[in-house]
């Protein structure tokens, strides 16, 4: 009895530790959490608490997070700013169309170079350059005397942040076990909905008081500070020499992706773009990110001249689906998602429902198409956004599921490098549309249908979310 009530004793001393020496991270800990426990002889007369693992890793995933938080501020800026452009250069819609996406060129075209030299180079010198230059940019469009010069520092700005995905998605799978890696890419990719949901409206307030040179220099101080961050902070994990033994070694016995004694080059762009999985997942992430843009650059206008609401206003709702978005990808791509993954379900099918059922929401977006009053275009829109920011997270740690050795970056890249197509096309496309047609209609069923390519892709080509084979 006495040798039970010990165990018991124990046993709920694991359950509800918070900060002793004996309990430690099992090695099976590659498929869900485990915790033993050293039970004390019975004849001890006093019974030592388990410990908790620190949780070095979250405040780095904390680090990424507010990094893309100040990156999307850079790219909101413009996208509340179309009427006082407009008024400062003389710009139509379909030129507008064409400003919102110089940004995405530069990015686009970086996207292979930055994943080849992230996984050359490493996290934290390509970050390091990058934020710096993301900094510049936005000071830059603030001091910008005319269009051109406006529009070079947008090219500068997608310079500077073209590696900021994809050396989240390989830092994270450097610092999270595989039953962490959902919640920790949802931190950083839900930020990139939390932007616009308190920029549109913060971004909005802060033009009509001060003007939009004001509010590009507020971003370009807020991205230096933030190069100071991760100037100071961002370390791989055998270089943080605040990341103890014991969760040094339940990161890697989780199934983190080890780090090489020097970055490598890794799988070749060519090998890795001609792998089924890579294009299946690299065509569904462009649909997803055909709407993200639609919607990151043309809502505000949307809503004021396609259901009429004032210019302030809209900055306002605009941030309404956003929030939504924020919400249910933390919740559902990042929680649920570990939650289901620990719990002992197959992990590639949890993620797979997610991915693929998340896109299918998305196609809501053609509700929006039909909806006659602000209200019902703002619940459609939330199922859209709120639906692909969940498939978002998944989408974003498949890199560190399917890559080959050595080649998350490169995987990261490619696959951002065609989503960034997307980003560049869907300003665009949608300007040139609405300036035709004079509504929005059209252009949202463009999305509706490419989500529906997406889909397809996701199922056919990337199928079960498994390694890529090392090239030979």
């Amino acid at each position: 009895m006495r040798l039970f009530l010990a165990k018991t004793r124990v046993l709920l001393s694991c359950l509800a530790s918070t900060g002793s020496e004996n309990a430690f991270v099992s090695p099976a800990v590659s498929t869900s959490r485990h915790y033993n426990c050293q039970v004390p002889n019975p004849a001890d007369s006093s019974v030592s608490l388990p410990a908790t693992i620190p949780r070095r890793r979250w405040g780095i995933a904390l680090l990424l997070g507010v990094g893309v938080l100040v990156n999307y501020f850079d790219r909101v800026n413009v996208s509340v700013a179309q009427h006082q452009l407009h008024e400062a250069f003389g710009i139509s819609t379909f030129t507008f169309g064409f400003l919102l996406s110089a940004y995405s060129w530069t990015y686009a075209l970086l996207q292979l170079p930055s994943g080849v030299l992230l996984d050359r180079f490493g996290v934290k010198l390509i970050g390091r350059i990058s934020t710096f230059l993301w900094g510049v940019a936005s000071l830059g469009a603030a001091i910008s005397p005319g269009l051109t010069s406006f529009f070079a520092a947008r090219l500068l700005l997608g310079v500077g942040e073209a590696s900021t995905f994809p050396a989240n998605a390989k830092a994270t799978g450097y610092w999270f076990p595989l039953e962490e890696r959902g919640l920790a890419t949802a931190i950083f990719d839900a930020s990139a909905k939390f932007a616009p949901a308190v920029g549109f409206p913060l971004v909005g307030l802060m033009m009509e008081g001060f003007g939009w040179r004001i509010s590009f220099a507020a971003t370009g101080v807020l991205s230096l500070a933030y190069f100071g961050l991760f100037y100071l902070f961002y370390r791989n994990p055998s270089e943080d020499r605040h990341l103890s033994d014991a969760e040094s070694r339940f990161i890697k016995d989780g199934g983190a992706r080890p780090e090489s004694a020097r970055e490598t080059k890794g799988a070749s762009l060519g090998y890795l773009a001609r792998q089924r999985k890579v294009i299946g997942v690299s065509i569904g992430f462009a649909s997803y990110n055909y709407t993200f843009y639609l919607l990151l650059t043309w809502l505000p206008s949307f809503l004021s001249g396609g259901m009429h609401v004032s210019r302030l206003h809209s900055a306002f709702y605009a941030g309404v689906p956003w929030l939504f978005a924020t919400c249910v990808e933390l919740i559902v791509g990042g929680w649920l998602v570990d939650a289901l993954v620990q719990s002992g379900r197959n992990s590639s099918r949890v993620r797979q429902f997610v991915l693929i059922g998340g896109t299918a929401l998305g196609t809501g977006i053609l509700g929006a198409a039909f909806a006659t009053t602000t209200a019902w275009a703002l619940f459609w829109i939330s199922m859209s956004i709120g639906g692909l920011s969940a498939a978002a997270s998944v989408g974003w740690s498949i890199p560190g599921l399917i890559a080959p050795r050595d080649s998350v970056g490169s995987v990261g890249g490619i696959m951002n490098f065609s989503a960034q197509i997307s980003a560049i096309s869907a300003p665009i496309l949608t300007g040139y549309i609405v300036n035709r047609t004079g509504s929005y209609a059209w252009a949202f069923g463009v999305a509706a249908i490419f989500l529906a390519i997406g889909i397809t892709s996701y199922i056919v080509l990337l199928g079960a979310m498994e390694p890529v084979a090392e090239p030979v």
